[in-house]
């Protein structure tokens, strides 16, 4: 079975400011881990799972990421007077997308393992789902304690963990984005959609079997850097 063909949204517009004097001048989406910036290894995966057309949002020095985006066919979505968090900026870019389901990746992370985006897609059934969240066991990742974000039933639905043991949201997914337009705010987290989808058991789960490193500081920046080494 052929495998669908998603667009993918890529948010890069935040501030960083957990990176310090890293991001002083230049945007968190294009520090390097080995080399490679970090927005480039999120573009990656895009390609590599087909996902097409492919759109960043901006705001934080977004005229650094435009630039290293020049002629790249990258489209971009541009959010110059104020950050419209996760779920405003994927509503300003969806006419850019396109209708229907949307893959979004947080670029702020590595991965060692299997595609992420590519194993999201193979699990999809919009029969089933609006959302599917790429997830990990809490205990496993290091550096972010024990705090999860969702809890699991046996048919892989989430529900908020509320302390509970559970697992943490890796900052990959595919979403119908239908329920964007009936929320009165200008900038808001998808959150807000997330939860409606929980109400209604459809927001569903995959746990992701490799290895992942949140980069949203300079010790997961370090940490990063030791995972690609292939150190424990």
């Amino acid at each position: 079975m052929r495998q669908p063909v998603f667009p993918l949204m890529i948010f890069a517009a935040g501030f960083g400011t957990r990176m310090g004097a890293l991001t002083a001048h230049r945007p968190k989406p294009l520090i390097a881990v080995a080399g490679v910036p970090l927005l480039d290894r999120a573009l990656a995966l895009g390609r590599q799972a087909g996902a097409a057309p492919v759109v960043v949002n901006t705001h934080y020095l977004g005229d650094q990421i435009a630039a290293h985006l020049q002629g790249s066919g990258i489209a971009i979505s541009d959010e110059p007077d104020e950050i419209l968090e996760t779920g405003g900026g994927l509503r300003q870019a969806l006419p850019l997308l396109g209708p229907g389901p949307v893959m979004t990746l947080n670029p702020d992370a590595v991965w060692a393992g299997p595609n992420p985006l590519a194993l999201l897609a193979q699990a999809w059934d919009p029969a089933r789902m609006d959302a599917l969240l790429l997830t990990m066991p809490a205990e496993k990742v290091k550096g972010r304690g024990a705090r999860a974000d969702f809890t699991l039933d046996e048919q892989g639905r989430i529900r908020r963990a509320e302390g509970a043991p559970g697992v943490l949201y890796l900052g990959a997914q595919i979403l119908k984005p239908d329920g964007l337009a009936d929320i009165p705010d200008r900038a808001f987290s998808l959150n807000l959609l997330w939860d409606r989808m929980i109400a209604e058991g459809r927001a569903h789960a995959l746990t992701y079997p490799g290895k992942w490193c949140d980069v949203g500081s300079p010790e997961g920046l370090a940490a990063a850097k030791a995972l690609l080494a292939g150190a424990p």
